[in-house]
Order: structure tokens, then C-alpha cells, then sequence
């Protein structure tokens, strides 16, 4: 069977040309459609059909507008593989072509030329997902900025010292005692115990500064699509002259509201670079607190170090002992002839678990998959 596109690729072509077409699908609907298609069958026309109903749908008016464009984009997708198809795959799409067309049909041709443009506009997505976000148009960054809010950088969770009934291994001494003597010291069955969990925390420290202006727009909407996804348990920093908390601003709903909030709340936007100052005001203020404990801590810089390099080498050392994985994200990583020799660079580089890039939408997507498996 010919491999389906990207899920995201191709709901994301679909609302688009909804929206071209009148209705409001708008990113938070896009992101509940992608979602939803992993609780369905993806290969079953029906399910798709009302599952994109349901969450890009706006109003009575939207409806037929609907019909129209699922018409349109999904139409002459699918191969007709003889035999039954195959089982559908988490987070496959489905591609349709109406019952009753056929490749002889003129009707079904003249949907062809439309769907050749519809496919265009998806394979244009494909390659904004691999291009730098530095040399992007406005339209092109708009386009990334969307599909940035549906991502879910989560971390995974993590065992802690306190128990709770149930598992296998321990027996809980104390309950298994009480239950012999309600019932006069016969012998009872065995009360057992297991670890409890809780969502291990994540620490975004972003690097504002003036080297960093071509990627600190997108890299705090990383932060807002992960402070959206686990908001009690993601931290987010900037750092630049000074740390700022901005966790507080990016709680908010709208991607646009929460950047401009957290642009107003950060002092030295586009300034100099003082990773190690900021880290250890961060590590004395909130991480050996507890922020960084057994956290998974994400600092984004190209580390061009104006400050004492080797401060920052001592904070990386110090943040280490402390959290449960460290990764750099460069946004120069990905490039041709990167070499991590700046002097920031060179002091963290053996302190860290991974050093990745951060100049794409493909990249971005990497970083959730490590955060998630970190």
C-alpha cells in the first residue's frame, strides 16, 4: 500500500482550505481533529467524515461548505489494493474516493485538477516543516505557527518514595496486620503496595538575546504549546541580561495573547548574552529548590557567551547534579558547518544529554519526541 502523508500534514491542508472556503477552522479545532483521529478508525470513510464535522465545524452554515471541500480533498486518495484493506494504523489518514466515481469518470477527473492543487498545498507544508524559520515570509511563518500549537511536548512521568495500595511486590505490613485482627487473627490475604507516580516536571530556559531574535518567536510558542499541554507541571524561563518567569503569561489560551504578554513581561528582549549569570540566579532562585529536581530541563541558545564561560560551565555541572536529563537546543545545530566551538557551547557540551537543532518545524517536532522519552 502507498505510504499516507503526515496526519498533521494533511489535516492541516484540510483546514486550510476549509478556512479558504468559509468555515472557521481555526487552529484549536485542527488540533482537536488530529487528536480525535486517533480515537477512530482512520480508514473508515464515515468516521473521518463526522469526526472532521464535529471538530471544524463552526455553525449550521459551515456544513455545506464542509461537504464540499471533504469532497474535494479526500476524493481519489486511496489505491484499490484487491482483497480486504489492510488494519489502519494509529494516526494514519484516510484517503477517499467517493463510491460510484471511477479513474474513466469526467467528474472524477475534473476533482482530480482540483485535488492536484489541494495535494500541492499539502507537499507546500511538507517543505515549510524542513525549512529554516530565519528566512521565512510572514505567510510561511504564519503557516508554521499553526502546526507549532499542535504539538504536545509532554514528559512522561516519574516514581516517587510514597506508596499506594495495589501492585505486586511489597507487602503493605500495616493493612495486611489490620485486616488479620478484624477478623481474630485469622490469617488474611495480603495487602501490597506500589509507587506512587506523578508527571515529571519540564524546564524551558530560553535564550532571548539579540543573536537569538530569528528563533525566540517560535521557540516560545514551543513553550506556550507545552505549558498549554501540562501547565502544572512546565516551567518556562527567558534569559538574555536577566532571567524571567514568564510560565504565568503563557498560561494563556491564545498563542498570540500569551507572546505579546510575554513580551511585555521580558526586559531584555534582543540584549546581550549571560547564559551563566542567568542560570545560576535561575539554579539559587527556583532550581535547587525544586524546579530542576529530577526535571527535564530544555535550554535553548546558540551560546554565544558574552559572560564568564567558565560560570556557565560551573552552573551546567551544578544544573546536571540536579535535573533528570539537560538538553541544548541550537538553532545552528542543523546547519552546514556547525562545530560547537563557541565558548558557551564548549563549557556546556559536556554536561549535557543532548544537543539538538531548532531551526525547523521538524526539529521542534524532535524535541518533543526526546522530551517525551526523556
Amino acid at each position: 500500500m502507498t505510504e499516507l502523508p503526515d496526519p498533521v500534514v494533511t489535516m492541516t491542508g484540510f483546514a486550510r482550505a476549509l478556512r479558504a472556503n468559509g468555515v472557521a477552522a481555526d487552529p484549536s479545532r485542527l488540533a482537536a481533529a488530529v487528536a480525535a483521529l486517533h480515537h477512530v478508525d482512520a480508514l473508515d470513510a464515515e468516521q473521518v467524515y463526522w469526526t472532521g464535522r464535529v471538530t471544524l465545524c463552526a455553525e449550521p452554515d459551515d456544513l455545506p461548505r464542509y461537504d464540499a471541500v471533504f469532497d474535494a480533498w479526500f476524493r481519489g486518495r486511496l489505491p484499490a489494493p484487491p482483497g480486504p484493506p489492510p488494519p489502519a494504523r494509529p494516526g494514519q489518514v484516510l484517503q477517499l474516493r467517493p463510491l460510484g466515481a471511477s479513474p474513466e469518470d469526467p467528474a472524477a477527473d475534473e476533482a482530480d485538477e482540483e485535488d492536484d492543487a489541494l495535494r500541492t498545498a499539502a507537499s507546500d507544508t511538507e517543505v515549510l516543516r524542513h525549512r529554516d524559520v530565519a528566512v521565512m515570509s510572514d505567510v510561511e511563518r504564519a503557516e508554521i505557527n499553526a502546526l507549532i500549537a499542535l504539538l504536545a511536548p509532554r514528559v512522561g512521568h516519574r516514581r516517587t518514595r510514597r506508596q499506594r495500595p495495589g501492585g505486586r511486590d511489597r507487602v503493605d505490613v500495616r493493612r495486611t496486620v489490620r485486616a488479620m485482627l478484624r477478623n481474630g487473627g485469622e490469617p488474611a490475604e495480603l495487602a501490597r503496595l506500589r509507587p506512587r507516580v506523578k508527571p515529571r516536571r519540564l524546564v524551558l530556559l530560553l535564550d532571548v538575546s539579540g543573536s537569538m531574535s530569528p528563533y525566540a518567536d517560535v521557540l516560545l510558542r514551543f513553550a506556550h504549546a507545552a505549558v498549554r499541554v501540562a501547565p502544572r507541571s512546565t516551567e518556562v524561563f527567558t534569559a538574555s541580561t536577566r532571567l524571567t518567569r514568564i510560565t504565568r503569561q503563557l498560561r494563556l489560551r491564545d498563542p498570540d495573547q500569551a507572546l505579546a504578554a510575554a513580551g511585555t513581561a521580558i526586559p531584555d528582549w534582543s540584549g546581550g548574552t549571560r547564559l551563566g549569570e542567568s542560570l545560576r540566579a535561575f539554579l539559587d532562585l527556583w532550581g535547587q529548590r525544586g524546579t530542576a529536581r529530577r526535571a527535564v530541563v530544555v535550554i535553548a541558545s546558540d551560546g554565544w557567551e558574552r559572560g564568564d564561560a567558565a560560570l556557565l560551565g560551573e552552573q551546567m555541572a551544578r544544573l546536571a547534579r540536579l535535573a533528570h536529563a539537560v538538553v541544548w537546543v541550537n538553532p545552528h545545530r542543523g546547519k552546514d558547518g556547525f562545530a560547537p566551538v563557541t565558548a558557551g557551547m564548549t563549557a556546556a557540551l559536556p554536561h549535557l544529554d543532548d544537543l539538538l537543532a531548532g531551526h525547523t518545524l521538524d526539529a521542534l517536532h524532535t524535541l518533543a519526541e526526546v522530551i517525551a522519552h526523556a
